[in-house]
């Protein structure tokens, strides 16, 4: 099955880089994840990381901007979840991002994640403007943590107004946090914030312990 054994996550010390190489099965995403830790492809090297700096958002933190609010009203937009996983990922992975010149999400990420929704372990949510897809993100169930991965749009809001049907889905589950891993202007504007690895790794854990079960 060629699972791979993650050493402890602690005691990464260069970059955050726990192990390199292995294969992406959903038996070695979930056991990553499980523990904290995510594939990042670099070229044809195969990295998993627990970052020493973490970004998580707490849903007691989240800041919902007046004009965010307007266009959640206005926008006129229909949310589902798990209802096009594999056209949320290919647009995650060719729509074009301001000040990103490229994707780490190539053809093995594609087929890797398509997998484990199909094992029901990481999920979509999809913003439509009538029967077109106009934005959407998609992440991973880490044993009762959401672990965000990526997100895509094609009209303004679209992604970010995806990302507050979820929040909503899941704070009715009973979560209060996901996992942004690596900060970004959008999240950070949205109110997350990094904490150190270890109080990443120990919230994690007690979380984990709750035994929340975040979709059906």
């Amino acid at each position: 099955m060629s699972l791979i054994d993650f050493p402890d996550p602690r005691l990464a010390t260069f970059d955050g880089i726990v192990a390199v190489g292995g294969k992406l099965t959903p038996e070695n995403l979930l056991r990553a994840y499980r523990a904290g830790i995510f594939p990042w492809p670099i070229d044809r090297w195969l990295p998993w990381f627990c970052p020493d700096e973490r970004a998580i958002l707490e849903f007691k933190d989240l800041h919902f901007s007046r004009s965010l609010r307007k266009a959640q009203r206005n926008a006129g937009f229909r949310f589902t979840i798990d209802a096009a996983f594999p056209q949320v990922i290919h647009n995650c992975a060719t729509v074009a991002r301001a000040h990103e010149p490229g994707t780490w999400i190539d053809r093995e990420i594609i087929r890797a994640y398509t997998e484990l929704h199909a094992v029901g372990r990481a999920h979509s949510v999809e913003t439509w403007r009538g029967n077109q897809l106009v934005g959407g993100l998609y992440g991973v169930d880490a044993g009762g943590a959401f672990a965000g991965e990526s997100m895509f749009y094609l009209e303004p809001n679209a992604s970010k107004l995806a990302l507050l049907h979820l929040i909503e889905h899941l704070a009715a589950r009973g979560a209060e946090w996901i996992d942004a891993q690596v900060m970004t202007p959008h999240m950070l504007a949205l109110g997350a914030r990094e904490i150190p690895r270890v109080e990443f790794l120990d919230k994690l854990a007690q979380t984990q312990a709750r035994g929340l079960r975040l979709f059906d």
